[in-house]
């Protein structure tokens, strides 16, 4: 687990520019080999001491950096994303909850400072990402053990790396694992502005799938939807337009979707399961509405429609570490080929957390806040 000690209060630090921050971390920081006489390193993370509104609860703290052993790994995070599951977290409205006082965030990327003597697997420069959810990823440095690491490759762009861990996996397993879909099959989602929407549209298009995508109107859609069809989007609806007859009309050119992905819930889950084929599967992995599924006798009945659920931690509990590594190389693998790059992304520095996790909560922001270290 991410290890720290003392909480204190936060200090200042000398702010370089954005642009040459990025470029700084993007090619690497110096390393340096651990030793046991050197002083206890402070570093500053986010820190929440109860469950609320992000806004009031978490704070920039000084924590001490605790003593590398022979299993551990001393890391420097470069830059880590804010996710809803990470505000879910800290309000205390998910499935899982780390032990308080906590440090915020559940993916990101880092950079191999030292290793235990016992450790064979990484070395100073490596790339890492966290292998399980809760462990603090908001931070400038870690020590944890090797085992709840993975190794990322250096060479595929800060931004794809920082964002890796849950959002290109939630989409690739969901697309592979419901329903055997064949090239020139159908997929059906909402939310497909979301970090897993952009996911799954790209992640289709290289397996050959076409995808309908359901987004909610805005002032901006126009860009919105080129945007998505610059990622591969077939087609793109709104959620209006989704409930209406002659919706089907502009859908004719493609077989009926035999997997439906649900994000949202209430009204929109319902719609996507008007337009599954018969005997589809509806897939939900998050609840934006805050409603209910609901989903008609008839449909089950008449057109044997099946209710899923996914959550990728569950996955990673069932399948093992061996399995989750594969994962991530086989998404590392679509990166280099060109076929998956990271949503848009704002870099945010660490001190301006509080800019970040106000954007981050705002409608219609597609723009996934990243703070970089």
């Amino acid at each position: 687990m991410w290890v720290y000690c003392a909480l204190q209060g936060s200090r200042a630090r000398v702010r370089l520019p954005q642009g040459l921050l990025t470029a700084w971390l993007r090619h690497g920081r110096a390393t340096s080999s651990y030793s046991t006489s050197a002083e206890p390193s402070r570093v500053r993370a986010l820190v929440y001491g109860k469950h609320g509104d992000p806004a009031k609860v978490v704070e920039l703290k000084n924590l001490e950096l605790a003593t590398v052993r022979e299993s551990d790994v001393h890391v420097r995070m470069l830059a880590a994303p804010i996710n809803p599951s990470d505000i879910n977290m800290i309000q205390g409205n998910y499935g899982f909850l780390p032990k308080l006082p906590a440090v915020g965030g559940n993916e990101g990327i880092g950079q191999v400072v030292a290793v235990g003597s016992s450790v064979t697997g990484l070395q100073p420069g490596d790339w890492v990402i966290p292998a399980n959810a809760g462990l603090g990823t908001w931070r400038t440095e870690a020590i944890f053990s090797a085992e709840v690491l993975i190794q990322v490759p250096n060479d595929i762009p800060l931004q794809s790396a920082a964002t890796l861990g849950v959002n290109p996996c939630t989409a690739y397993r969901m697309l592979m694992d419901f329903e055997q879909l064949q090239p020139g099959d159908s997929v059906i989602q909402n939310a497909s502005n979301s970090g897993v929407g952009q996911a799954v549209i790209q992640i289709a298009a290289a397996l050959g799938l076409r995808t309908i995508n359901v987004v909610r109107d805005r002032p901006d859609i126009q860009k919105l939807m080129d945007k998505l069809k610059n990622l591969g989007a077939k087609h793109i609806i709104t959620e209006e337009e989704l409930r209406k007859p002659e919706t089907k009309n502009l859908l004719k050119d493609m077989p009926p979707p035999r997997l439906a992905l649900n994000c949202v819930g209430g009204k929109s889950s319902t719609e996507l399961l008007r337009h599954l084929a018969p005997g589809g599967t509806m897939v939900t992995y998050g609840g934006m509405a805050k409603q209910p599924v609901t989903a008609s006798v008839s449909m089950l009945i008449f057109k044997d429609l099946k209710l899923r659920g996914f959550w990728l931690s569950q996955w990673k509990k069932n399948h093992g570490p061996d399995e989750f590594k594969k994962l991530i190389l086989t998404l590392c693998d679509l990166i280099h080929r060109g076929q998956l790059t990271a949503p848009a992304c704002s870099e945010v520095p660490l001190e301006d957390y509080q800019q970040a996790l106000g954007a981050s909560m705002e409608p219609f922001v597609s723009s996934k806040q990243i703070l970089i270290m």
